[in-house]
């Protein structure tokens, strides 16, 4: 299964965006109906046709819940195509395992009253590269023992088990994230602190900075709502 993001990119002498739609196409006339209302600032825009832009392989999500990881792991693999002429394979599951860790700290951090699934959104593969950095598939699959495929089932009900166990001893304990990682480590892997790509030795964040040359602020989210005037 593979989800793919629409986005244009849009370039001036000062600024550059690449803009990723969520999730409606509506969005795209609310922006077209404000450019003709508005002076536009910047230089005439440069709309990418989506069927042009040159990609890597579709991917395969099997039973999880990360096509937001999944297609905008896509958009960044494509924008790095664009930027620097290279195709490199990213790891989904590195991104997927580190926003598991930012929603953990969200729910603990808000005693439960707060949602711990799979699900997310394009802006959380965003804030993930540029918070954690970025590996290669090859240096981590998030597969392990043999596996072929991804099912997330029975990891996410083990995660959130685990951290309704920890909000029932109060104060929580300072040290409940090393338990939630140690859950990840046995069904998605231990995470490389350091890596060789074409014959260099990167950190994840040396890796995003340096060979991606990844900024976060590059990238900017539009949504609309049922419940919002446009």
């Amino acid at each position: 299964m593979d989800c793919s993001i629409p986005y244009i990119q849009i370039l001036n002498n000062d600024m550059k965006r690449i803009l990723f739609l969520l999730p409606s196409f509506l969005v795209a006339g609310f922006l077209f109906a404000q450019m003709a209302q508005q002076p536009i600032t910047f230089q005439k825009p440069e709309f990418l046709d989506i069927k042009t832009v040159k990609a890597t392989p579709v991917k395969n999500q099997a039973m999880t819940g990360t096509c937001w990881c999944f297609s905008t792991t896509s958009l960044v693999e494509s924008d790095e195509i664009r930027k620097d002429r290279q195709e490199i394979d990213l790891s989904e599951m590195f991104t997927v395992r580190n926003i598991y860790i930012e929603k953990a700290k969200n729910y603990i951090l808000r005693q439960g009253h707060a949602q711990f699934d799979e699900g997310g959104l394009g802006h959380d593969v965003v804030f993930a590269v540029g918070a954690y950095g970025a590996v290669p598939l090859s240096s981590y699959t998030g597969l392990v023992n043999g596996q072929t495929n991804y099912n997330h089932q029975e990891l996410i009900g083990k995660l959130k088990t685990y951290l309704n166990d920890v909000l029932k001893i109060q104060p929580v304990k300072g040290d409940w994230l090393k338990g939630f990682a140690d859950i990840l480590d046995q069904y998605l892997g231990i995470v490389p602190t350091e890596f060789v790509y074409n014959g260099k030795t990167y950190t994840p964040q040396n890796f995003a900075k340096d060979v991606l040359h990844f900024n976060a602020n590059d990238y900017v989210s539009l949504t609309s709502f049922t419940h919002q005037q446009y």
